[in-house]
């Protein structure tokens, strides 16, 4: 069966296509890869819901490594509405 995992850190990706046996595992599609030894890698998803490493893989799936926040949303989100100008009625 076909699959991808896909890595990525801010303005670049790393995907790469498998080929592998029916009924792999997570863990097995991120070995063969390659990527096993991701120290940054705090969990992993497919279609972006997050996954284990013991899940079982399809045909298609698309495996994403996941990466800590490098900024809280909720304080981004404020941050920006400070910088907006505040329109007049």
């Amino acid at each position: 069966m076909k699959v991808e995992v896909v890595r990525a850190w801010p303005r670049r990706f790393q995907l790469m296509s498998l080929e592998l046996a029916e009924g792999a595992t997570l863990a097995q599609a991120v070995a063969a890869a390659g990527f096993d030894g991701d120290a940054e890698a705090v969990g992993y998803a497919v279609f972006g819901v997050r996954a284990g490493a013991d899940t079982v893989l399809r045909e298609g799936d698309r495996v994403e490594l996941l990466r800590p926040l490098q900024v809280d949303p909720k304080d981004a989100r404020r941050r920006r509405a400070e910088q907006r100008p505040l329109k007049k009625k």
